[in-house]
């Protein structure tokens, strides 16, 4: 009995561990489509997060009516899941210069937009800022309470997912 209550535990927290894990790792698809999209139709293409409504989406550029337009519909995080950090204080080496989502996003008339965060490639696949420059900050991160999993694109478009405790910057690149 005492085997079974300590068995059962601990499924129910690999299997937590699991789900969240396949979270960061669908944005990081996702992020990849994007970027690849963008490339590929010559056009600017982001990944858009509701960090309060814990989803993201991917939109694109309509050069015709300037406009943002859904390209694939939001995608829930798991339940126990929710975009954020929590208290952790220090980037994975190599990628931002200091913690954070990426840049809230904008919306069609360049104002941005409360609590999101866009990741933006331009038409060539490099991640850019508002202003079109090519940028390193963008990352989407998501947690469980455990552990942290970051989405991290550099200047040049590298694409990492990370992990990391959520009591201490220990970064890991999964």
């Amino acid at each position: 009995l005492v085997l079974s209550a300590i068995s059962v535990t601990k499924v129910l927290t690999i299997t937590k561990n699991l789900s969240s894990q396949s979270d960061a790792r669908t944005i990081s698809g996702d992020t990849s489509l994007a970027k690849m999209s963008a490339a590929s139709n010559f056009t600017r293409v982001r990944i858009y997060a509701n960090l309060s409504g814990n989803a993201y989406e991917v939109d694109v550029w309509n050069k015709i009516t300037s406009q943002w337009t859904t390209q694939q519909s939001s995608v829930r995080t798991l339940p126990h899941v929710t975009m954020g950090y929590g208290s952790l204080s220090s980037p994975p080496t190599g990628t931002q210069t200091t913690l954070g989502q990426a840049a809230a996003c904008l919306n069609n008339s360049g104002t941005a937009i409360a609590n999101t965060a866009c990741i933006v490639f331009n038409s060539r696949g490099v991640p850019v800022d508002s202003t079109g420059s090519p940028t390193s900050a963008g990352a989407i991160y998501v947690t469980d309470g455990v552990s942290v999993y970051g989405i991290t694109v550099s200047a040049m478009g590298l694409i990492q997912t990370w992990k990391s405790p959520a009591s201490s910057s220990t970064w890991v690149r999964l």
